[in-house]
């Protein structure tokens, strides 16, 4: 599977950008004038339920639009004749998706392919390199719904790479997963980095740790940190550790407590 060639995905300019939305539903502010920018790499959205990770994802998908403010995917604003260009580009991973139990992950695979407009002649061929990519290839032939928890979700990393996208979007890929699963699954996000740029929402503090490159604190719908890990572990009440040590999820949660105050995010 080839990496994106396109400027947004070299660094050279954000892959996405959000600034000054806001989105309400009914009554009530999902988002509040929040800006962002979303370059190359792994991107964490930490917060708690509530604080606004998956409507910000809704919009980065194209699936929503803000009340105010703008929206920049792959350097252009989403309009009705970009929408269906742009969602080319990008590949998405909810929190839970659905599928037909007697599909074979390779159909599941070849499926969303289709649903994603890859030319006919390359759908079989995209899909299995998707399926090497999650190293879910030996189970082609495996019908989905005898897949366990994280097999799934490899397959789900699948569907959202199969259109090669420059970039991911992943609303709590680790959730639901054993220990075991969920470090091969941080492993394999990781990796999507270097191909890609990759915005992941989670409420817990080791997935931030282990995988992402920057991040944001999202409350209550406003935007309270922006920076690097080691900028957030750094914060007066974090501790990054000695110089050069990794970076673990309680310094993550430190740094993010000296934000929330005692609403703590998971370990």
């Amino acid at each position: 599977m080839s990496t994106p060639h396109s400027a947004a995905a070299t660094g050279s300019q954000p892959v996405a950008a959000v600034a000054g939305v806001t989105v309400q539903y009914g009554s009530t502010t999902a988002l509040d004038d929040v800006s962002l920018t979303f370059p190359a790499g792994v991107t964490g959205l930490l917060g708690p339920n509530g604080a606004g990770k998956s409507t910000l994802l809704s919009l980065l998908s194209t699936a929503r639009r803000p009340k105010s403010g703008d929206v920049t995917l792959l350097g252009e604003t989403p309009g009705r004749t970009r929408v269906q260009r742009l969602r080319k580009q990008i590949g998405v991973l909810p929190q839970s998706f659905g599928y037909y139990p007697r599909f074979t992950v390779l159909e599941f695979t070849e499926y969303a392919a289709w649903l994603r407009k890859v030319p006919a002649s390359q759908r079989r061929e995209r899909a299995r390199e998707a399926l090497r990519l999650v190293q879910m290839e030996k189970h082609a032939g495996t019908r989905m719904g005898a897949l366990s928890g994280g097999m799934l979700r490899r397959v789900g990393i699948a569907q959202a790479m199969v259109n090669e996208p420059s970039l991911v979007l992943l609303d709590e890929p680790t959730v639901g997963l054993d220990p075991a699963q969920r470090v091969g699954f941080r492993k394999l996000i990781k990796e999507l980095g270097d191909r890609c740029a990759v915005v992941m929402s989670t409420h817990l503090a080791e997935d931030v740790a282990h995988v992402c490159d920057r991040v944001a604190v999202l409350l209550e719908g406003t935007v309270r940190f922006t920076g690097t890990v080691a900028e957030l572990c750094a914060l007066p009440d974090g501790d990054t550790g000695d110089a050069g040590g990794d970076i673990d999820g309680s310094a993550v949660e430190a740094g993010y407590l000296h934000l929330a105050g005692t609403e703590a995010v998971a370990g």
